[in-house]
């Protein structure tokens, strides 16, 4: 029996419990591992939530973590036991120890902690694909990036910022706006006391942003469309304060034959090949010294649900982890 923090009816912080569960030996394909760290992301609050179905009930919650290989199943060749890895994959990760698929496994290389691997795999993937993928940023390029000083908007800015953009962020309180400043923006907006769509013209001298970075949501839009230069990009890639509602795409054309997109992770790391190609450039960003990540806060596995509250409480800055 391991522990886990589980899932039974969708809800509050208070449908997360933890418990005992049994963990069977890997099956064909898989690793079981030992973990030391886990990530805490928004998106752990949609699939408590329900606003993302999980496939079952009851699930244990978590999409991210690093830990040691314990054994391995059949026909897997490529890990052994006391491996370091980490991963990002569709829930399971709230445990102790859990089975997991090897073809979503990573290495840690030997100077990233099993902390940072535990961050990085959501957050920093994720970042991976915004800044390269999604929209490559080149030197010169403007971007926009909501909530700044969060767990994804901290490696934003500085990874961003060491492509050579000129990074606009926004930030709910002064504490956030130095956090964000610290990190890579050039400017950074309270949208608590300012406007933010007329300061970002007054930033850019009216001429915008090639990209705004959207993982806030319903309260940040329609102001980010207003952002955008002609023929520039919307990324809405989350939800914190609310999915964002619908739109006639009328509003693209209006704000000068806009693009936009709603992306998720596992369609840039749905190959192997990918999700090997966005790590090796990450983890090459950290080893550099382009990127750094601090672990802002650490909570046991058994307090996941006083985490939620204080990430739904916008209590947190930067990454957060449960340490199992």
């Amino acid at each position: 029996m391991i522990k886990a923090v589980r899932v039974h009816q969708v809800g509050g912080p208070e449908a997360l419990v933890y418990e005992a569960v049994d963990v069977p030996p890997p099956g064909a394909g898989e690793v079981h591992i030992r973990q030391h760290a886990v990530g805490l992301n928004f998106i752990d609050v949609y699939f408590r939530t329900g606003l993302y179905k999980a496939p079952s009930l009851p699930f244990v919650a978590g999409n991210e973590g690093a830990g040691e290989v314990v054994s391995v199943g059949p026909g897997v060749t490529d890990f052994h036991p006391g491996d370091r890895v980490a991963y990002y994959s569709n829930l399971g990760a709230y445990a102790t120890e859990r089975n997991i698929a090897a073809d979503r496994l990573v290495k840690l290389p030997d100077h990233i902690t099993y902390e940072q691997g535990a961050v990085l795999m959501l957050k920093g993937l994720t970042v991976w694909y915004l800044l390269h993928k999604t929209y490559k940023v080149e030197p010169g390029t403007r971007v926009l990036i909501h909530a700044a000083a969060g767990g994804i908007g901290l490696i934003a800015c500085q990874w961003a910022k060491a492509l050579g953009a000129h990074v606009i962020g926004t930030v709910g309180s002064p504490a956030k706006a130095d956090l964000a400043l610290a990190n890579g923006c050039d400017q950074v907006i309270n949208y608590s006391k300012e406007d933010f769509v007329a300061r970002v013209k007054q930033i850019t001298r009216n001429e915008l942003c090639d990209v705004v970075y959207d993982g806030v949501g319903k309260s940040t839009f329609p102001g980010s469309l207003s952002c955008i230069r002609p023929r520039g990009l919307f990324v809405s890639f989350g939800n914190a304060s609310g999915p964002v509602p619908p739109f006639p795409l009328a509003e693209l054309n209006n704000h000068g034959s806009l693009f936009a997109t709603r992306p998720k992770l596992n369609d840039y790391v749905a190959k192997r090949s990918e999700l090997i190609e966005g790590a090796d450039t990450l983890f090459s960003a950290v080893l550099s010294g382009k990127l750094h990540v601090p672990i802002n806060r650490a909570y046991a596995l058994k307090d996941a649900a006083r985490a939620h509250t204080d990430l739904e409480g916008r209590v947190t800055t930067g990454a957060a982890i449960l340490k199992p």
